[in-house]
């Protein structure tokens, strides 16, 4: 057994002391229970089942059409096996902006049939109610501001957010209103790294960043990317810590050879009467 399974699981109280001691948060996406196994047996802090599985594991061009039914279904497999890192989930698009009672009600969907700790959610001042409202009814809530995905057709496509002073003070001021909301944590996505320094050093609550630069408290990649599933996926924020498709590929088509050479399978791979 790995020693990292058994430390104590990973709490709010123990993110929010990271803030303050200055030690750097890690935080990975994961959408399925084989990868939940290996990241519970590392010291990584906080695991996201984020919407961006639309993408990654169903094909879509986007996360706009991730439904409710998908995040229960990813964020259930993955709080099946993990045991120590936080687990937050992302709430799709539209499961949340149109009400208060209907953000509620998705948010504890998440918790009860899904079995995250949190729930994130993508804005400022227009969803501020609704933060408040889930957090005051216990669930943590962990927001995220710049790029948000969700909103990608209103920003024009994927691109750096919080450029001119306007737009940076905007993003700014909502992370301190979701702050007063009660939200735990913030995710930065793709602003620039002096007004993402600026957020953070302003901010009592830890700042998660994507594309924003190495003075966030704590930093996120989609896992898939941090393992080079995709070679041709490579932004300017993204460090690949392996290169797993050319892997994969390259045993695949060694499989696919030994079928068709008669290789495979061998007296070493079959049964005896």
């Amino acid at each position: 057994m790995s020693k990292y399974t058994q430390r104590e699981a990973v709490t709010i109280s123990q993110i929010l002391a990271a803030k303050q001691s200055g030690q750097k948060l890690s935080a990975v996406t994961c959408y399925d229970s084989a990868f939940a196994r290996l990241i519970d047996h590392t010291s990584v802090d906080i695991v996201l089942v984020g919407d961006s599985l639309g993408n990654v594991m169903l094909g879509h061009d986007g996360t706009v059409a991730v439904t409710m039914n998908d995040m229960l279904h990813h964020t259930a497999a993955v709080a099946r096996v993990l045991k120590r890192p936080f687990l937050c989930a992302d709430m799709p698009f539209l499961s949340y902006q149109v009400s208060t009672e209907q953000a509620l009600t998705n948010a504890a969907r998440l918790i009860q049939d899904g079995g995250a700790q949190g729930v994130k959610v993508e804005g400022g001042h227009p969803i501020c109610s609704q933060v408040k409202a889930i957090v005051q009814a216990g669930i943590p809530v962990m927001g995220h501001l710049g790029l948000t995905p969700q909103s990608v057709h209103a920003m024009g496509g994927y691109r750096v957010q919080g450029r001119g002073s306007d737009a940076a003070q905007q993003i700014l001021d909502d992370a301190h209103a979701l702050q007063d909301a009660g939200i735990f944590a913030l995710v930065l996505e793709m602003v620039p790294e002096r007004l993402a320094e600026r957020i953070t050093a302003s901010l009592h609550v830890p700042t998660i960043g994507i594309g924003a630069g190495a003075k966030c408290d704590g930093q996120i990649l989609v896992l898939h990317d941090i393992l080079g599933f995709d070679s041709g996926f490579s932004p300017k924020f993204l460090k690949k810590y392996a290169n797993l498709g050319d892997t994969v590929q390259q045993a695949l088509d060694a499989y696919d050879r030994d079928v068709k050479d008669g290789v495979y399978p061998g007296p070493e791979h079959s049964f005896k009467e």
